[in-house]
């Protein structure tokens, strides 16, 4: 949730701490802050010119803690949701404000959405991580999100996912930063998503033993069901399994995502419908009972082909892509090596058809499966049919014949 206006920003940040549900304050910047055209953002502002999300930068830190005045409180922390591979002066401003939270990575932040050079991306997020780590000197415990168990939403099969997740929890960590969350995004088949998030948990366990840390999970992040039941559906599918695999933090969709940005009310709606779900899911699976299909495996073997290179972390991310150790499927910046593939079975399972020179084991690879443009099209769409069909089909057998009605955070 991000409006230009502040007072509008600030009654969707009341609204949703309000909410029936137990909420997390979320500002998302505007795309002129995000890619450092900060002169544009100025001048829009001065001009009242339309943006598409909270100018931080270009409204100074007065106005930011007017907003959060009476609103972020320990019940209730603000995050900054940016997307800049060069974050310095979002960063500074976090700090200026009082802000201590907000979400990205070095790598996460800069392959799917900049030109920005890896390697500057690195040196950027490594003085940001350590200028938020100073904020511990003032009573603050500051708090960083990893983006990496998100890369391009879809098509990225979940071991790359889990190991990019835990690669930047661990860059965070070498800069000094203790409080972290590990990301993961809702994909098409739930078992496999159920497998995937274990993983990362148990990992995390190894990896990171002296951090706090717990696991946020993205409500799915491609081509968003039509239908507001659909959208729905697919919405209330995210918080179970938040709660079946432990998560403690869901970034939640509206059933407008298909079309525009959701309004106030449409969020709100949004973050009740997930905590009413999530309250009627039962329990956590245990353990023993998630198959293990070797997503573990190999997120453990691209994370261990990186620690390998180098001692320092954020060299060790530049060289892996160099190498292609780290190879992100679809993904088109200059220092991602393209030769990796990722595609759904008919059961929205999603499995290598390339890899490249990354160190996946050979019996996880189908590579007579490449798939054409046809079906990576249909691949793109599956889960949009997918949620579509089961709405139609809910509305047909409803005795009352009507379905279900239709990023904040829960």
């Amino acid at each position: 949730m991000g409006m230009q206006d502040p007072l509008q920003m600030r009654a969707g940040l009341l609204a949703t701490k309000r909410a029936a549900a137990t909420t997390v304050g979320t500002i998302t910047l505007d795309s002129y802050t995000r890619t450092g055209d900060f002169a544009e953002a100025h001048r829009s502002v001065a001009a009242g010119l339309e943006l598409n999300g909270y100018p931080l930068v270009s409204l100074g830190p007065d106005v930011t803690r007017r907003v959060l005045r009476g609103v972020a409180d320990p019940s209730f922390p603000v995050q900054v949701r940016h997307g800049s591979a060069d974050p310095e002066r979002i960063f500074t401003a976090l700090a200026q404000t009082g802000l201590a939270a907000t979400e990205g990575g070095p790598v996460s932040y800069c392959l799917p959405y900049s030109r920005t050079p890896l390697r500057t991306a690195v040196g950027a997020w490594r003085r940001c991580c350590r200028m938020l780590a100073e904020r511990r000197e003032q009573g603050v415990e500051p708090h960083l999100e990893t983006f990496g168990g998100c890369l391009m939403g879809q098509l990225c099969p979940p071991g790359l996912l889990v190991a990019m997740s835990v690669l930047e929890g661990m860059f965070f960590r070498e800069q000094g930063l203790r409080s972290i969350s590990l990301s993961y995004t809702q994909q098409a088949n739930s078992r496999q998503d159920e497998e995937a998030v274990a993983a990362l948990r148990r990992i995390a366990s190894e990896l990171l033993p002296d951090v706090e840390w717990h696991v946020v999970v993205y409500a799915y992040m491609g081509v968003f069901p039509r239908t507001p039941a659909g959208a729905r559906l697919l919405l209330e599918d995210a918080a179970r399994l938040c709660v079946r695999t432990g998560a403690a933090r869901l970034i939640v969709k509206t059933t407008a995502e298909a079309y525009r940005i959701p309004t106030i009310a449409e969020n709100v709606r949004a973050l009740e419908q997930a905590a009413a779900a999530a309250a009627g899911a039962g329990c956590r699976l245990p353990e023993a009972t998630v198959p293990d299909t070797g997503i573990e495996a190999e997120a453990r073997a691209l994370i261990d082909a990186v620690l390998d290179l180098r001692t320092d972390l954020g060299d060790a991310l530049v060289d892996a892509f160099h190498k292609g150790y780290l190879d992100i499927p679809y993904c088109l910046h200059p220092d991602n090596g393209g030769r990796s593939r990722g595609r759904l079975d008919q059961d929205g399972r999603l499995h290598w058809s390339a890899v490249g020179s990354m160190p996946v084991p050979a019996s996880a690879v189908d590579r007579h499966a490449d798939p054409g443009s046809a079906e990576l099209l249909a691949a793109l769409s599956f889960v949009r049919r997918t949620y579509d069909r089961r709405a139609a089909a809910t509305l047909k057998h409803s005795p009352t014949g009507e379905g279900h009605q239709g990023g904040t955070q829960l």
